[in-house]
């Protein structure tokens, strides 16, 4: 009976050694194999190695691009197919193991493990990499920069400085650091991170060109602003770079304290351009009249006419004055509309269409009046004289005389010399082509009524456009 006993241990004994021992060669063959029943990001592991397991997860990645960010944070895109980007999971996978693998695969026997790896290094080769990174825009311009600081001119933006020393690229650095950011796994690249721009040392003609730049710059910084009426025109780096005085070479002239100097001949220059723009005294411009077609018309007695001389002696001044704060300056005029700006007959006027022989009186572009009336008699040739005009009067009960006649009328609004608008109350008709044989001396004959409405809504200065 004992004997059989012994027997039966030495049976279980050496059961139990066979299963220990094969535990024991399990747990030893996944040290370096992936347990039973085990997946990972879709693949099938169960018995592969690192190194298959890694081959089979590369080849299912689908590879994203590579941005690198340069000195400005401008984004630029490196093709992973061109650089020979190469995904590598084997740090992971090793690390799986070893929290996984040896005597922990038994619990793979329960179910399936199902795992998501998300931590993946990259390689790229050294040559395709370093090949593609000098075809990118900015890469390839940074090879063309030149050393050194120079103050150039161009005529959209006006002074600028070309330096050469400031952000270089240190192309090898940047491209250990892309490829240390790859090892990392990090596809987003950002050069001011890695050290990557570097500056030059400036020489003496550098130091030079630099001290001119910032003295431009202060003069730059000058924050004034035309005020034209509907436009306004700030002085901006281009317009006032135009206003500097220049050696033989083109450089900007300066002064002991290292400022530009202003030249008084160039801003006279720029305002002769400014009042060409804006002047409209004795020049001819064409008017949308209300019958429907646009008629050419002369400025007579109205008119904008920019006082330059002064301007020139304002402008110059307040440039030397280093001004910091932003101000809006209203040009000094010789003659000045109704309306400041291009448009200086503006959307309140009279028009005289004295063809038609009709009035209208516009207020903030709205039509508020209109009435036939009669002009000068074209018969007689005392026929109203075309022009851009303007009231430049209002009186009540006034008494008109000429050679021949001495008329009372309750409201005069002269407009150019002795031709003005006022009533008539002495007509029984208007309109139509009573002016070819019974017209005025010259002046603009309205009902009285509607005279009367006229003469309370008109402003003095206000413009009136008389054709035919």
């Amino acid at each position: 009976m004992r004997k059989a006993a012994r027997i039966l241990l030495l049976i279980v004994l050496c059961g139990l050694l066979v299963v220990l021992s094969g535990g024991l060669a399990l747990g030893m063959y996944y040290r370096n194999n992936f347990p039973v029943n085990t997946w990972i990001n879709g693949v099938y592991c169960t018995g592969k190695t690192v190194e298959e397991v890694n081959a089979e997860l590369a080849a299912s990645t689908v590879l994203s691009d590579i941005t690198v960010l340069d000195l400005s944070g401008r984004r630029w895109i490196l093709d992973p197919e061109s650089v020979g980007l190469t995904p590598d999971y084997s740090p992971a996978l090793r690390a799986y193991l070893r929290e996984n693998a040896t005597f922990f695969w038994m619990r793979n026997l329960e179910q399936p493990v199902k795992s998501s790896l998300s931590q993946v290094q990259y390689g790229a080769d050294a040559e395709k990499l370093a090949a593609c990174f000098g075809e990118l825009d900015f890469a390839r311009q940074e090879s063309e920069r030149t050393d050194g600081c120079q103050v150039l001119y161009q005529e959209e933006t006006g002074y600028y400085l070309k330096d050469g020393n400031k952000g270089r690229l240190n192309r090898d650095k940047a491209l250990g650091y892309i490829a240390d950011c790859l090892l990392r796994g990090n596809l987003e690249i950002d050069l001011r991170e890695g050290g990557c721009y570097e500056d030059l040392e400036d020489s003496a003609r550098d130091g030079s060109q630099r001290r001119l730049w910032q003295g431009l710059q202060d003069y730059f910084d000058c924050r004034l602003t035309y005020d034209m009426g509907t436009e306004q025109i700030p002085l901006t780096p281009d317009i006032l770079s135009t206003f500097l005085k220049t050696d033989e070479k083109g450089e900007p002239v300066t002064d002991e304290g290292g400022r530009p100097v202003t030249d008084g001949e160039r801003v006279a220059a720029w305002l002769e351009e400014l009042a060409a723009r804006y002047d409209t005294c004795d020049t001819v411009r064409e008017f949308q009249s209300t019958r429907g077609d646009i008629v050419s018309v002369k400025y007579v007695t109205y008119g904008t006419r920019l006082d330059v001389k002064a301007e020139q002696e304002y402008l110059t001044k307040a440039l030397e004055a280093e001004r910091r704060e932003t101000e809006l300056h209203v040009p000094v005029y010789e003659k000045q509309g109704f309306v400041r700006g291009l448009d200086d007959i503006g959307d309140t006027y009279i028009e005289v269409d004295m063809t038609q022989q009709h009035m209208y009186y516009y207020a903030a572009g709205e039509l508020v009046l209109d009435t036939d009336v009669v002009t000068g008699n074209t018969g007689r040739k005392m026929g109203t004289p075309e022009g851009i005009n303007f009231v430049y009067n209002k009186q009540r009960n006034r008494v008109l005389r000429g050679a021949d006649y001495a008329t009372p009328v309750k409201y005069w609004m002269p407009v150019k010399g002795g031709v003005g608008i006022h009533d008539a109350d002495w007509r029984r008709e208007f309109g139509g082509e009573i002016y070819k044989r019974n017209g005025s001396h010259g002046c603009i004959n309205t009902p009285p009524e509607i005279m009367a409405q006229l003469y309370e809504l008109v402003e003095v200065g206000t413009p009136v456009v008389m054709f035919y």
